[in-house]
């Protein structure tokens, strides 16, 4: 209700469990769809039809693609559009206060195309590509809306514990749902089910999870204003546009901001480098630094490190409250250079299995929290009216530039044919985020933030 004001629902222990809960809803996409299944699932239907044609390549919309490329292929053009999207939505969000209806809109495309997974299958190969560019980019439109309510339903001194919360319900939810496909998957033939429909079972219990859960935050998450009307002559994507525009005239007020978010831009990207090359380290041989561990143990670590995250996650959430956000997310940074140092110079031998286990602890502790700090110290350094706009820039700042650390992974492998040599050259995301991250006055920021007024 447009009577209701921020202050009166601020830390209201139901809201923060209902938002909280759209974490644990959509995680499932992240983990079932995006980690484990569809990868390989669309690879091998695409191989496929590439045998049946007599062919090494498949063919969509007229251009010759790989069969292992065709859904990284998929994952980058779907980036590349939130990179386009996200911030004029951000600012129509803003501008009309209809942040909580675009997010169910977004929640609910991205939930219904992951349930549609389900039809991939043959020839539809093709499909499980087009629904995933369709989910992703509904899922990173949904999180900017999701993060924008953290200004709104936590007071500054609770914003670190209720971000931290956020996060561990997403690891504790998605490591959940994974677990139950993971043993459906393993034991389906037992179940008399084919290995392939268990699979399109698994892709599509995400999307239906994801659904599920999110009424639990359409319950609970109020809106804080009444929806603006539109000016004569305008609609809400020109008006989003001209929002846009201001919004960049006026970013040089904000130059603590900006300069946190250079810094999230590059140890952020370290860190989702070391995530989604982890496997392949772990799996590849020896001779070509890899640790040639078996897949069953790999999929131990990943299950391990979902639920240590959420342990991680809400340890995160004490130490800002102790130490500060920013010296928490400085502990974080050096715990990962940390990692990628041993991992260079570790994990050799029989027990590098076991090593390995440990590593992968460390990664799960820290992994939640210095995303979680990021963002509710993020949160405090915006202005008001304009969180959708600002936290959009932040989800590109976590999506968009995600190529630059694989491809500084890549080259180094591909020039000194060594995957540890590869792993160490990530340290340079850690190290400058280190360099820049003490040099943001956070105080600075809060002010310049407190003292913006919108028009």
């Amino acid at each position: 209700m447009a009577s209701e004001s921020a202050e009166v629902l601020v830390n209201d222990k139901k809201e923060i469990f209902g938002w909280a809960m759209y974490d644990w809803a959509n995680s499932a996409f992240s983990t079932t769809v995006g980690t484990v299944f569809l990868g390989p699932f669309v690879a091998s239907l695409a191989r496929s039809a590439a045998e049946a044609a007599g062919t090494e390549t498949v063919s969509f919309l007229g251009i010759p693609v790989a069969p292992d490329s065709f859904l990284p292929y998929c994952i980058s053009f779907s980036v590349f559009m939130q990179v386009l999207f996200l911030p004029i939505l951000g600012a129509i969000a803003d501008y009309s206060h209809l942040r909580k209806a675009m997010m169910r809109l977004f929640a609910t495309i991205g939930a219904v195309a992951t349930i549609l997974l389900f039809f991939v299958t043959g020839n539809l190969w093709w499909l499980g590509g087009v629904l995933y560019i369709v989910a992703n980019l509904a899922f990173g439109a949904a999180i900017v809306f999701y993060n924008a309510y953290l200004p709104d339903i936590a007071s500054e001194e609770e914003r670190d514990r209720v971000s931290s919360y956020g996060w561990a319900m997403g690891y504790l939810g998605g490591g959940i749902l994974l677990a139950l496909n993971l043993a459906f998957f393993i034991f389906s033939e037992d179940l008399g089910v084919p290995t392939d429909l268990a699979v399109r079972i698994n892709l599509a219990s995400a999307g239906v999870w994801w659904l599920g859960f999110s009424y639990l935050t359409w319950a609970r998450l109020r809106s804080r204003h009444a929806a603006r009307t539109l000016p004569a002559g305008e609609n809400y994507v020109s008006i989003g546009f001209k929002q846009l525009r201001k919004t960049f005239s006026e970013v040089k007020s904000f130059p603590e901001t900006l300069k946190f978010l250079l810094a999230y831009f590059l140890y952020n990207d370290g860190i989702q480098t070391v995530i989604a090359v982890a496997a392949t380290f772990a799996a590849a041989p020896i001779i070509q630094g890899g640790l040639e561990i078996e897949q069953t143990t790999l999929t131990a670590v990943i299950l391990m490190i979902q639920f240590m995250a959420f342990f991680g996650a809400l340890f995160w959430g004490k130490l800002a409250t102790w130490i500060g956000a920013k010296q928490a997310i400085i502990v974080s940074l050096v715990i990962w250079a940390g990692v990628v140092i041993y991992a260079y110079g570790g994990l050799q031998g029989e027990s590098r299995v076991t090593e390995f286990f440990i590593l992968g602890a460390f990664i799960a502790i820290v992994l939640g929290g210095s995303q979680a700090i990021s963002r509710s110290l993020f949160a405090q350094m915006i202005p008001n009216g304009k969180e959708a706009e600002f936290f959009s820039f932040y989800e590109i700042s976590e999506r968009g530039t995600s190529w630059i650390g694989p491809l500084v992974f890549g080259l180094a492998n591909q020039i000194y044919g060594d995957l540890r040599i590869a792993i160490l050259s990530l340290i340079f995301f850690f190290v400058m985020g280190l360099l820049l991250l003490p040099r943001v006055n956070v105080q600075k920021a809060i002010a310049d933030a407190k003292s913006y007024k919108s028009e």
